[in-house]
């Protein structure tokens, strides 16, 4: 490792393992090493370059390549495919097509036009689409540069005197420009700068943040880390002498609720919040309550910075450009009542502040709109900051919420640094309108996948830790949906969510705190015959996502009658507690939350082919399921227009289910005189008692737990929208069950 160290970055070179790496390769550490510090530069933001020497395929020759980290990405994940390749001479000779192009008229139509020249400069067909950035790495004289967003720097970039600031802290190293939207423009006015400032190591960018650049790669990131701790150290020295943390934002005037009494605020706020701001598409939340976002939100200056909004380009494109601030009184309830006035009070002036802000947006829109902008996009705030309690943000998934909640940390930080330094200013509303309502970045956004078909549900599997559950669980998350396993076994439940984040990951972010702190699965335990229990884990969901949007109940128990054939009373009202009163509380629960969130929802109860067949051995079992049935039918029309209820009734599925544990198995194989060994494998027994029960449909095929999961699928998507109140059977053509 090297000897050099800094105060406010992490220094993670690392020459033993930079010095088995080719050049790209090499380019990739780099910028991954850079991209690993939130400090240096945020999820998605920040680019990296190096000029390198190539084999061109045409015609064998040596020539100049600009690998140059591409549209997309993250520099903390980026890999080779990640990163433009381009020859650096045709890049070059694009000016001379720019000059050509501005005289026949305005300037940003034809830097806008310029991108799509890029691709005639592609070197070795490389699909990867270059970012608008390019130029700035193409035009700046040196073959390597680094393009990040440090908080630092930009707190420099965005304060009222940033020219005079630069100059303190940098002297001739760091040359200020001002704020121009990236692209060729930019770029040409860095080229000028390398060309009369020969001293100069880096550009300070109005609004924006910081490059700079070396002819040794090594280098070129030891002088980021440098540059950027310069500009901390100069900060947090004058944050210092103007008080700290006491002094931040103008003191606190408000006091952070204790934690107990915040997370039983956001479990009742968050659900109604989650209905206001999904009125055009759903939105999940995530919950930032630490120290630095708590300083900011109790400060009296927060009101007045809040509404300047953002100033990187980075950070409005994912906060908008501002978030809503809810003004509070000095209120600290403390009792469930107090709590549920605070609660009440809230939602009367969230409601006053989500109307105004719509109006301000629609403002904002109508006053900067060009004659082709695109048309105006969900007015609603991805950011609210509500005093005592914290942040929320939101997001068309786990991921986004989290990162739109980094980015407005970020932004945070920005506004910290450069008041403590000078005078916070945002970018101009025409400036950020034309960076939001972007031609080029509307058509990246159009170019985008279309959404799964359960994206930006929340969705809960009651029973996930096994069998039928488990596989709704990981059917449900493949077409976008987040999915809350929950299970009696907490561990069960726990160990679900984690294949699920193994195989899709937790996203990218900074996570939020507590049970915010997931992807797109959690694991959580409830006892679906406890009203208190169910209440609890439904909160915890409201902590996680901000709400959910369907339930699909998969839990059941299967109790055997003793050795004479009787079920006692005590095994009898398990089942019935378990297989009907459960599925009960948990809709009787779960519609307070539908109803606070006003969103359709869906709920889906597991009921049993042996609803409808009388046989002799599960006189409790089946009756239970035949009034899970008629509980399908009544919640249908309890719960209706807000949420279809249906039900799924699977004949016995053997394979994979909990309720078929050995003993049970070897029961059965021996009720109905299957030839078997007591030493004989699970899976074989498991096995011959499977096929026993396909021989008996019309199909002849074994039920198996996937088969049921389509079922559930297909009730939870709007496929059947029409259809509530109603039980799909999977059995595989049991006629004894046919309806009559």
């Amino acid at each position: 490792m090297s000897d050099k160290n800094f105060k406010y970055v992490n220094n993670l070179w690392n020459d033993s393992e930079a010095s088995k790496l080719d050049a790209v390769a090499r380019l990739i550490y780099r910028s991954n090493k850079l991209g690993s510090d939130q400090r240096v530069t945020n999820t998605g933001g920040g680019n990296t370059s190096a000029k390198l020497p190539e084999t061109d395929p045409l015609t064998g020759e040596k020539t100049q390549v600009l690998w140059v980290k591409g549209s997309g990405g993250d520099l903390r994940t980026s890999t080779k495919e990640n990163f433009s390749s381009l020859y650096q001479d045709k890049l070059i000779s694009l000016q001379k097509v720019y000059g050509a192009a501005k005289e026949k008229g305005p300037k940003t139509p034809a830097e806008d036009n310029m991108v799509a020249m890029y691709n005639h400069t592609t070197f070795n067909l490389n699909p990867r689409a270059s970012s608008i950035d390019t130029p700035l790495h193409s035009f700046i004289p040196f073959k390597h540069v680094d393009h990040t967003h440090p908080n630092a720097a930009i707190s420099v970039a965005a304060s009222e005197n940033s020219v005079k600031l630069t100059k303190e802290i940098y002297g001739e190293e760091v040359i200020h420009t001002p704020w121009l939207r990236p692209g060729f423009e930019l770029g040409l006015a860095m080229q000028k700068i390398c060309q009369e400032n020969p001293k100069a190591k880096g550009i300070m960018m109005g609004q924006h943040g910081l490059i700079n650049w070396s002819n040794d790669d090594k280098e070129c990131y030891f002088l980021s880390l440098e540059l950027i701790d310069r500009a901390a150290q100069f900060i947090e020295k004058k944050y210092a002498e103007k008080g700290g943390d006491a002094k931040a934002f103008g003191g606190a005037i408000h006091e952070t609720l204790p934690e107990a009494t915040r997370k039983k605020v956001f479990a009742k706020l968050l659900p109604w919040l989650r209905g206001q701001v999904s009125q055009q598409k759903r939105f999940l939340g995530t919950i930032q309550d630490d120290e630095k976002i708590l300083r900011f939100v109790n400060s009296n200056d927060a009101p007045r910075l809040a509404e300047l909004g953002t100033s990187c380009p980075d950070h409005f494109l994912r906060t908008k450009i501002k978030p809503l601030y809810v003004p509070l009184e000095k209120i600290s309830p403390k009792t469930d009542a107090e709590i549920d006035g605070f609660v009440a009070m809230l939602k009367t002036k969230l409601s006053d502040g989500l109307k105004k802000y719509r109006e301000d947006y629609a403002t904002y829109y109508n006053n900067c709109k060009r004659a082709n902008s695109p048309a105006m996009r969900d007015p609603n705030p991805t950011v609210i900051l509500i005093p005592g309690l914290g942040m929320v943000a939101w997001g068309k998934d786990k991921s986004e919420s989290r990162v739109t909640a980094e980015f407005y940390n970020c932004a945070v930080e920005v506004m910290r640094g450069a008041e403590a330094i000078d005078k916070y200013i945002a970018l101009p509303q025409q400036e950020a309108f034309d960076i939001e309502y972007w031609l080029l970045e509307e058509a990246k956004l159009q170019r985008m996948p279309a959404e799964k078909e359960l994206a930006r549900q929340v969705i809960v599997v009651v029973g996930a830790g096994s069998g039928i559950g488990k596989e709704v669980a990981h059917r449900l998350v493949k077409e976008g949906a987040h999915i809350v396993c929950v299970d009696l076994n907490a561990d069960a439940a726990k160990a679900t969510a984690k294949e699920i984040t193994d195989k899709y990951g937790l996203g990218i972010g900074v996570a939020g705190t507590g049970i915010s702190n997931c992807g797109p699965a959690i694991g959580l335990s409830a006892n679906i015959t406890d009203r208190a229990s169910v209440r609890v884990m439904l909160d915890e969901v409201a902590l996680a996502y901000g709400g959910f949007d369907s339930i699909a109940v998969t839990a059941g128990i299967f109790v055997a009658p003793d050795t004479t054939g009787h079920i006692p009373d005590d095994k009898w009202a398990l089942t019935f507690s378990i297989n009907v009163t459960g599925g009960y509380i948990v809709a009787d629960e779960a519609a307070k939350t539908w109803k606070e969130q006003g969103l359709t929802g869906n709920l889906v109860l597991t009921t049993s082919a042996n609803a409808v067949v009388s046989k002799k051995g599960s006189v409790a079992y089946d009756t239970s399921k035949a009034a899970a049935n008629h509980l399908v039918r009544e919640l249908a029309i309890e719960l209706s227009p807000l949420v279809r209820v249906n039900g799924v009734a699977p004949a016995t599925v053997v394979q994979g289910s909990a309720m078929f544990p050995r003993d049970r198995v070897i029961a059965s194989l021996a009720k109905y005189n299957i030839p078997y060994t007591d030493d004989e494998a699970t899976d074989s027994l498991t096995t011959k008692l499977a096929k026993f029960y396909a021989d008996r449909t019309l199909t002849k095929s074994p039920i198996t737990p996937a088969d049921q999961a389509e079922a559930f699928f297909l009730l939870l998507t709007k496929r059947l929208s029409k259809t509530t109140g109603q039980v799909i059977t999977v059995d595989g053509g049991l006629h004894e069950a046919f309806l009559r």
